[in-house]
């Protein structure tokens, strides 16, 4: 797959679920942020599993309703125009879908991407789940999601489980649900990248220095 922007290296390198901190966007940043993508409620599963050994090593939940917002718990993936409030990080354009996308498949790792079109009501309730659950500790990203999705109706088949293969599985099983997945042939060393936005003097002036 293709870099979208330049790319600058992470202090943080992503591990298992990575690493979490308590982080609280203000009001005013969260209102900027928002975005209603066009297409109807659903739920999206994003799982990464290992080209090596077939293992699970990361899940983030995408919700579209009322806005769209990405519930990435434990996860390392930031950029800077995004509001977060504890690993939910708010304006899920389709580019920034594409980062997230683009920042977890690379050689040594691909993405299933899994989506479910629901009610608004439902996306709703998902959404107030997932903003509510709170920053979550390293390597619980499945623990955190599968508990948000365990108490949206039509969701309560799914296993609560600390495993993203697992997740995955059983999330495959729900009526409608639509799948693909995405590979990338990024070099491994390339996995602690920030895909850089346009106009960011800051992130320019790194990209720079590193090349």
């Amino acid at each position: 797959m293709r870099r979208h922007l330049l790319c600058v290296a992470l202090v943080a390198t992503l591990s298992a679920c990575g690493a979490a901190e308590p982080v609280w966007a203000p009001d005013e940043a969260v209102a900027k942020a928002r975005y209603v993508h066009d297409g109807p409620p659903a739920i999206t599963l994003f799982t990464v599993i290992s080209t090596r050994n077939g293992s699970g090593a990361h899940a983030g939940l995408m919700i579209n309703g009322s806005q769209r917002i990405m519930f990435d718990p434990a996860g390392s993936w930031k950029l800077p125009r995004l509001a977060e409030r504890n690993d939910v990080h708010f304006g899920m354009t389709d580019k920034m879908v594409n980062f997230y996308i683009d920042y977890h498949a690379r050689e040594t790792y691909y993405v299933v991407e899994q989506t479910k079109v629901v009610s608004p009501e439902v996306a709703q309730i998902a959404m107030q789940r997932a903003m509510s659950y709170g920053a979550v500790p390293k390597a619980q990203c499945t623990n955190a999601v599968s508990a948000v999705l365990k108490g949206v109706p039509g969701f309560e088949t799914l296993p609560h489980t600390w495993f993203p293969k697992k997740l995955m599985e059983a999330f495959r099983e729900l009526p409608g649900v639509t799948e693909r997945k995405i590979t990338d042939d990024d070099a491994d060393d390339n996995h602690g990248v920030l895909l850089v936005q346009a106009g960011d003097p800051r992130l320019a002036e790194k990209a720079a220095a590193a090349q």
